[in-house]
């Protein structure tokens, strides 16, 4: 199942014409930081950020079983999960400040980059 997940990128991948995929390579560095941008924008406006963490649980079930002859038994049983759980996470809004102001100034600079690359994406064939 992991591994089919994995592939769907692949797969998605081989239906970009030349130009979206020349389009997608250039602006996904600006995607990331684009995302961070507003994290942070986040954390200052709150006053702290969100942090993850993991809980397992564990779930009851219905299991069933079949023996040789074809009957079907059923039992009580546990399934274990995996939950994340968000919670807030103290940070120094200074910090926060001058991380934002740095991110915001790498994103114009991205956005540029990103501009001129996109403007010669432009000229490949778009099928």
């Amino acid at each position: 199942m992991r591994r089919a997940l994995l592939l769907i990128p692949l797969v998605l991948a081989a239906c970009e014409t030349p130009r979206e995929a020349c389009i997608s390579n250039a602006t996904r560095e600006l995607a990331t930081v684009s995302r961070l941008v507003v994290e942070t924008r986040g954390n200052i406006l709150r006053g702290y950020a969100i942090g993850t963490r993991q809980e397992v649980q564990t779930v009851p079930e219905t299991c069933r079983t079949q023996n040789a002859e074809g009957l079907i038994t059923t039992y009580p049983c546990d399934r274990t999960e995996i939950v994340d759980i968000d919670e807030p996470v103290a940070v120094d809004l200074n910090a926060e400040r001058a991380k934002l102001d740095s991110l915001l100034e790498r994103q114009a600079q991205m956005q540029r980059q990103s501009d001129a690359v996109i403007a010669q994406c432009q000229t490949l064939p778009n099928e």
